[in-house]
């Protein structure tokens, strides 16, 4: 009896095993039922919401891509309107200027050779032109001997160097802390009180560089084409006086100005280059150095090259106050110019004479390059004008070498 006790005891201890066991399975498989029915829903949400943000998403793109455009292209304006607006405003100080109808004086001229060159003589004769002006008007400041640079423009030129030393020039411009000349500086003013005392008269209104810094910063910058330097400049050939006794000069010559500048740098390897140039062009004819020996306006050194058979050094018949002078007398003289791409270079064509620019980095020449390539082209009995890669040159086959220092 107690054995069948004892049996009947275990199976319903089974039985209620089995049943708490069932009974935890199906409560286990409910809460993942409940859990599951969330996820459920809420993935359902999550694809609602999806799909709510995305058209919206849609719907805003379709409304801000117009809007954006709109809202460039009113910048774009506003940009360009203000471009316009200097070039207006530069306009209209001409105007008033010129309409006062009191005498002019172009200048002080500060800055570099080759700005004055190629921007701010042809700027003059378009000032010239656009407001029908007289030479007898105008007078030019410049320095270094340059009158025959103005011919045409001013009937006047008054040399800045004549009351006031080079060496005192160079060291007042270099106290202004920039090249360029986007206004008046005490030394403009200094140097217009003396050129006040040299006419006898303070009546006068004042054609400053600035009014062209402002204006061909337009198209330097990138914001006008080159057809605007079209409109604001006229280029015309020129006539050099005569500063010293033409026998000085070989019968037939090359004149050369070669100086180191960011386009043409001081390295082992371009001396070595031009040394070979000059020898080779020493073989074709004689070749005059323009050479001066001399940094006042920038930071340009000229390669010394020593001088000896056929290869001349014009640097003893120039002062500080004669160099640009004498220079362009040799230039219009020659047979050709070969010099690095820049200054005299950008000068050489309009008096005639055949040019070979050099250079090896043309970054900075991008903007200038065009200029000089298309106005030459463009003017009538101008000789021509061509750049090249020092580099490209093919390396000539000389019998003997000349030293650059």
């Amino acid at each position: 009896m107690r054995g069948l006790l004892a049996a009947a005891g275990n199976t319903a201890r089974t039985q209620q095993r089995r049943a708490a066991s069932r009974a935890r399975w199906a409560a286990k498989k409910g809460e993942e039922g409940v859990r599951d029915a969330v996820h459920a829903t809420r993935r359902v949400g999550e694809r609602v919401r999806d799909g709510v943000v995305n058209r919206l998403k849609g719907a805003w793109r379709m409304v801000r891509r117009p809007v954006r455009a709109a809202s460039r292209r009113a910048a774009q304006l506003h940009e360009q309107l203000e471009f316009n607006r200097v070039e207006w405003r530069v306009e209209r100080e001409l105007e008033q200027l010129v309409g006062r109808g009191r005498l002019l004086v172009a200048g002080p001229w500060l800055s570099e050779v080759g700005f004055e060159t190629l921007y701010w003589v042809p700027f003059l004769h378009w000032v010239k032109a656009a407001f029908r002006l007289e030479p007898d008007r105008m007078v030019a400041v410049s320095r270094g001997g340059v009158a025959g640079w103005y011919a045409g423009v001013a009937s006047r030129y008054i040399d800045m160097w004549e009351d006031m030393s080079p060496e005192e020039f160079g060291r007042r411009n270099a106290l202004r802390g920039v090249t360029k000349q986007y206004e008046l500086s005490a030394l403009d003013h200094d140097i217009l009180d003396r050129v006040a005392l040299r006419i006898g008269t303070r009546e006068f209104d004042v054609i400053h560089p600035g009014f062209m810094y402002r204006l061909f910063s337009l198209y330097w910058s990138g914001q006008r084409a080159m057809g605007f330097l079209d409109e604001h400049t006229r280029f015309a050939c020129m006539e050099a006086p005569v500063i010293i006794d033409p026998s000085l000069l070989p019968r037939d010559y090359i004149a050369v100005k070669l100086y180191a500048a960011r386009s043409l740098p001081d390295t082992p390897e371009i001396r070595r280059r031009l040394r070979e140039l000059v020898a080779s062009l020493a073989e074709r004819q004689p070749v005059v150095l323009l050479d001066t020996g001399l940094v006042l306006e920038d930071d340009h050194a000229d390669y010394t090259f020593a001088p000896g058979g056929r290869v001349v050094s014009a640097k003893p018949w120039m002062t500080a106050r004669n160099n640009l002078g004498v220079q362009t007398q040799i230039v219009a003289g020659a047979t050709e110019f070969v010099g690095t791409c820049g200054s005299i270079a950008w000068l050489a064509p309009r008096l005639r004479v055949n040019t070979s620019a050099l250079y090896v980095d043309p970054k900075w020449l991008h903007a200038h390059l065009p200029v000089a390539m298309r106005a030459y082209h463009k003017l009538a009995g101008a000789g021509h004008f061509a750049a090249a890669d020092l580099r490209a040159l093919p390396r000539p086959s000389v019998r003997g070498e000349v030293a650059v220092r």
